[in-house]
């Protein structure tokens, strides 16, 4: 149900993140609210006990856009995830206007995920709303896990009525600013045929991800195998050189073989940025 301030000229959405425990619901709200901005964000409560992470919801209110000239805003609710708190996932629920149900991608928690969306439809039932009609979302959570199940079995098993999905990963943050978004557009849809005049579209709410700075590939580099016989007939064929020697440098000659010899080498692929070639030179410590 959605609230009016006269005086502040603000209307108030309830969006509720419903699921089965443990399904990423906390963790959505968590990387949402960490990602606004301080000035676009309201306090954050939250209430664990032992045994669920989320007692009674997290609240964050969010500036959307505007609908006839009034600002809108939209809290952000969790339920418990456990059966054994229906009692407030029905407190939590009434006056939802649009739910996104967090399923958990994993096999075994397959029944769990149709148990929960049943439990959504109930419970909406018994306050007087539709699920088919009210707008929602799904989010198929933890996709990055090992025994994530297909998309088509979830959707045939979970999603009842031809529902908008978003794969994620909450706990990386992947698919949580597209499910925000995508239902935070059903909600403006649903205002804007309700009490009329010409919404806004919905904006991107979280700052998109940065981009990723695509590196050059790089090369193998190719080397080519001597014998140890060729390479000593490769030094006998080069030219004789006097003796050099000064601070820090080692007497030697080319033509006479010392146990250390210097050999230009001119790799055929440059080790640097670029497509010239590099000359560098090779010691060889022979025994």
């Amino acid at each position: 149900m959605v609230l009016f301030n006269a005086a502040t000229k603000e209307l108030t959405a309830k969006i509720v993140y419903y699921g089965p425990g443990l399904c990423g619901k906390t963790t959505n709200l968590q990387h949402i609210y960490d990602s606004l901005p301080g000035d676009g964000r309201g306090k954050m409560l939250s209430l664990a006990t032992q045994t669920d992470r989320t007692l009674f919801f997290d609240f964050l209110p969010i500036e959307l856009g505007t609908i006839r000239g009034m600002k809108t805003r939209i809290q952000l609710y969790t339920v418990p995830g456990q059966v054994f708190y229906d009692a407030t996932r029905k407190l939590v629920l009434r006056g939802a206007d649009a739910v996104v149900f967090v399923a958990d991608s994993q096999a075994p928690m397959l029944e769990g995920n149709r148990e929960s969306f049943q439990n959504l439809i109930d419970n909406l039932k018994e306050q007087g709303t539709d699920l088919e009609k009210l707008p929602h979302v799904i989010q198929w959570n933890k996709r990055d896990t090992p025994n994530a199940l297909p998309i088509d079995v979830l959707e045939r098993e979970v999603n009842r009525f031809g529902a908008p999905t978003f794969e994620g990963c909450a706990t990386r943050g992947e698919g949580v600013r597209e499910t925000l978004t995508g239902v935070a557009k059903l909600v403006l849809k649903s205002l804007t045929e309700r009490y009329g005049g010409a919404g806004e579209s919905a904006p991107e709410i979280l700052p998109p991800p940065p981009k990723q700075v695509e590196t050059p590939e790089s090369k193998p580099l190719e080397v080519e195998e001597i014998s140890a016989n060729e390479l000593l007939e490769e030094i006998d064929e080069l030219p004789p050189t006097e003796p050099t020697s000064g601070p820090g440098q080692d007497t030697m000659s080319l033509n006479t073989h010392t146990s250390v010899v210097e050999i230009p080498v001119v790799l055929d692929r440059s080790l640097f940025t670029g497509d010239g070639l590099v000359e560098i030179k090779l010691k060889l410590y022979l025994k």
